[in-house]
């Protein structure tokens, strides 16, 4: 038995090209598993930069802001009514340093002292005088357990009254007063600003000098007869004090050249 092969052909069959653009990749998607913790830390994390960013843009907002405000300030002319203003606000913040160093009766007094001052002199003016204050009061409270303990220490633990207001007030408030109604014209006006800040720079060289004596003073010297007496005697003297007070009372000067208030 014999067996054949046949072959058959066909004919070729024509490649199939298919342009790039149909051709299509297939996709596969798989569903996404988010962890709700990851979740959370990203958005307080954008939550945070968010805050950072508009800190960031308030700051300079807020500096600008007091910048322009404090411009105002120095170029409105003072009157009355903004030297109420200022003082009502600046005593408010300034409370705590306030009552360290005066007593109720006494801020009332400062009150009515700030209030003229600005009003003569300005906001210039007023600085000087709180710079008055500050160092002043810093100097009172200097080693004030031992100036207790010797009986040397001002009254209210250094807490200056009415009184003293006045008195290391008075010859500042004659010339603010001089200077609010132009007595002399314009030619002494700046006279009456001078001699302003020549009587705090001197009250302030009084106040030191007593108190850094009380403090530090190895020898004290009676002002009228040069005789060694106790520290806190009145009208006593001593070398540290004394260079304590030259040095407050230039400190105090230069405060005033800076703000304008010894210009010629």
């Amino acid at each position: 038995m014999s067996t054949a092969l046949y072959i058959i052909k066909s004919p070729p069959v024509p490649a199939l090209w298919f342009p790039h653009s149909l051709q299509k990749t297939p996709k596969f998607e798989f569903p996404i598993f988010r962890n709700p913790n990851i979740s959370n830390s990203t958005s307080n994390c954008n939550s945070s930069k968010m805050l950072l960013l508009h800190r960031a843009n308030a700051a300079p907002s807020l500096q600008v802001a007091v910048s322009e405000a404090m411009n105002l300030v120095q170029l409105s002319q003072p009157t009355w009514q903004s030297a109420l203003l200022s003082n009502v606000v600046i005593f408010v913040l300034g409370s705590p340093i306030l009552v360290s160093g005066l007593s109720p009766s006494g801020i009332a007094a400062a009150f009515l002292l700030g209030t003229l001052t600005w009003r003569a002199f300005g906001p210039s003016g007023f600085l000087l005088v709180a710079t008055y204050f500050i160092i002043g009061t810093a100097a009172t409270k200097v080693k004030m357990a031992q100036k207790e303990a010797q009986g040397v220490a001002e009254k209210r633990k250094g807490r200056r009254g009415p009184g003293s207001v006045i008195g290391s007030s008075a010859a500042g408030c004659v010339c603010a007063f001089l200077s609010i109604f132009g007595v002399g014209g314009f030619e002494f006006s700046r006279l009456w600003q001078l001699g302003f800040v020549a009587s705090f720079c001197t009250k302030l060289s009084d106040t030191v000098s007593s108190e850094i004596g009380k403090a530090y003073g190895k020898t004290t010297y009676l002002v009228t007869t040069f005789k060694v007496v106790p520290r806190g005697t009145e009208g006593a003297v001593s070398v540290e004090g004394t260079f304590a007070g030259i040095f407050a009372s230039i400190l105090l000067a230069w405060v005033g050249c800076l703000t304008g208030q010894c210009a010629g």
